[in-house]
């Protein structure tokens, strides 16, 4: 079973019989009981269909009052109901979800900034070999952000920011395309000034795009 949080630590229970049995959907306990499921995949299939859930998105599970994720595929089926004493879920609405992650979004745009001036201070400084190798990261983290930009505005119908979108996209897309070109040239010097003096100011604009985003996903929730 896949579960829709995916945390980045992973937890050994001490699993043992215990006393209690209750099942939380997000703060609130439900009339379901441990003792009539066989094991903790059975458990969360179950609430996952409970209609508190809706479309909602799991973002924490706790077993046993600890931070819980699959560490291998149907783990949770090998956990036997035995040894359980609570579980919690934990979700958020899609909407809210969706604003959160574009807040998230407006923290990577300065990181992008931050980057592109890091890297074309090590270019200049002919640093060329880390120069290189972050400036991969910062084309991973770019390409990323696009990518998730794209998935908000498709799932969600966001129209209202469309031209700044829309023309931001062009620009960014346009840059990178130079960028590449002038990479194989290997033409590290202007390759810094597109950095400090063309990707930075994009950078700084996208902050715009997200805030119009978020300021639509916001409407989307509310309605």
């Amino acid at each position: 079973m896949k579960i829709a949080c995916v945390l980045a630590s992973h937890t050994n229970f001490p699993f043992g019989e215990q006393e209690g049995t209750m099942i939380i959907i997000d703060g609130r306990q439900t009339k379901m009981e441990i003792g009539n499921f066989a094991n903790l995949e059975e458990i969360l299939v179950d609430m996952m269909s409970n209609e508190d859930m809706g479309e909602r998105i799991v973002t924490d599970v706790l077993v046993n009052d600890e931070a819980f994720s699959e560490i291998y595929p149907h783990q949770a089926e090998d956990i036997s109901s035995d040894s359980i004493k609570s579980v919690e879920v934990r979700s958020m609405g899609v909407g809210e979800m969706a604003v959160s992650i574009a807040r998230e979004m407006y923290k990577v745009t300065q990181i992008m900034s931050n980057g592109a001036r890091h890297v074309a201070r090590l270019f200049r400084q002919a640093d060329d070999a880390e120069a290189l190798d972050m400036l991969q990261d910062l084309l991973d983290v770019t390409r990323d952000f696009m990518s998730m930009i794209g998935v908000l505005r498709n799932e969600f119908c966001l129209d209202g920011d469309s031209r700044a979108f829309n023309e931001s996209a062009e620009q960014l897309s346009n840059l990178l395309t130079e960028m590449s070109e002038v990479l194989e040239s290997a033409d590290w010097i202007l390759l810094a000034d597109l950095l400090e003096y063309e990707f930075l100011p994009l950078s700084q604009n996208w902050k715009q795009v997200i805030q119009g985003i978020r300021e639509n996903l916001r409407h989307v929730s509310d309605d």
